[in-house]
């Protein structure tokens, strides 16, 4: 099979599924984010494993699908925590509906998503479960310490790594994982591939970290500079508070620390000081060192080649994106 027939897997799923039902004001919201775009890395993710050690991909629909909703589920309620107006160029939950709806919708939604794990083989259900809940609380964990950060003047790059891995890499490993498991694969595969998508994971963020300030709004589908205007700790805003002098680093901890009535001009000056320190270029070098580090992973994992390749493409698609 090639990459694509993956993803073209993947969207099908997702264009067939639906969930009708009473009240529509639960159902309505929960059917408009999950067919609202998105680039079906997880389920693909997930199926590609289940190929790579020997099984049908069919074994890896219900997972696949179940890892994806549980995704989505997060996004509507980050987007609340964020007061995020935009989710790929179309307006969120929460905004097109109130937020009392979006955080109901996104439970029942995270309900859903628990239900497709189930659906697995019963030889591997309590694997794919436990694999699941950990994966679930790991994301609670990342989310709270990315809150958390939010109200701290300084947090170090170590910190910031474990947030990520946290709130954003450990679910493309589980995905990776989840499809080992359907397929039978031994712990020190599962392991690997794992270890894979954990590294990949954070190239991904930061490279997302990256695209937030520098990517094409058109193409990017979020505004330009959110996370500044949040004051998020991104590893551009930290590597530049390590690389700056004296005035770069007060000028930017006062700039995140106080509330402004222009975002356009707190953006700028941000991104003023992070060109000076070339934080642009070293972003994407570190994302590189992360990727070829989930490479030498992937070399590792005893499966033929010819399917190794599909992961190895499927990452060089994600750290090179525009979106």
């Amino acid at each position: 099979m090639k990459l694509h027939q993956f993803y073209t897997t993947a969207n099908n799923l997702f264009a067939q599924l639906n969930f009708p039902g009473e009240p529509k004001g639960l159902f309505e919201p929960i059917n408009y984010s999950i067919k609202n775009g998105g680039k079906r890395m997880r389920p693909v993710l997930t199926m590609l494993s289940a190929h790579l050690f020997g099984a049908e991909i069919e074994k890896a629909y219900n997972p696949a699908i179940g890892l994806e909703l549980f995704h989505n589920f997060t996004l509507i309620h980050d987007d609340i925590m964020d007061n995020a107006p935009l989710r790929r160029g179309q307006p969120t939950v929460f905004t097109k509906w109130n937020i009392n709806t979006a955080i109901l919708s996104g439970d029942a939604l995270f309900a859903l998503a628990g239900e497709f794990m189930t659906r697995v083989d019963d030889a591997h259900l309590r694997k794919v479960m436990e694999l699941y809940h950990t994966t679930v609380v790991e994301v609670c964990k990342g989310q709270q310490y990315d809150m958390d950060f939010e109200h701290r003047k300084a947090v170090s790059l170590d910190e910031y790594l474990e947030m990520i891995r946290l709130k954003t890499a450990v679910l493309p490993a589980a995905c990776l994982k989840a499809g080992g498991i359907v397929a039978g694969a031994s712990e020190e595969n599962l392991q690997l591939v794992y270890d894979f998508g954990l590294l990949l994971g954070l190239a991904f963020q930061i490279k997302d970290d990256w695209l937030d300030l520098y990517g094409d709004f058109e193409k990017f589908g979020k505004s330009n500079g959110g996370d500044i205007l949040a004051n998020k700790k991104t590893w551009l805003y930290i590597k530049a508070l390590e690389l700056a002098d004296q005035n770069h680093y007060q000028a930017l901890t006062q700039t995140y620390s106080s509330k402004t009535e222009n975002p356009e001009n707190k953006i700028a000056l941000v991104k003023d000081i992070f060109g000076k320190l070339q934080i642009e270029r070293l972003a994407l070098v570190e994302a590189e060192k992360l990727f070829q580090g989930a490479l030498g992973k992937l070399k590792e994992v005893d499966a033929p080649q010819s399917k190794k390749e599909l992961l190895h493409e499927l990452a060089q698609t994600l750290l090179s994106r525009e979106v």
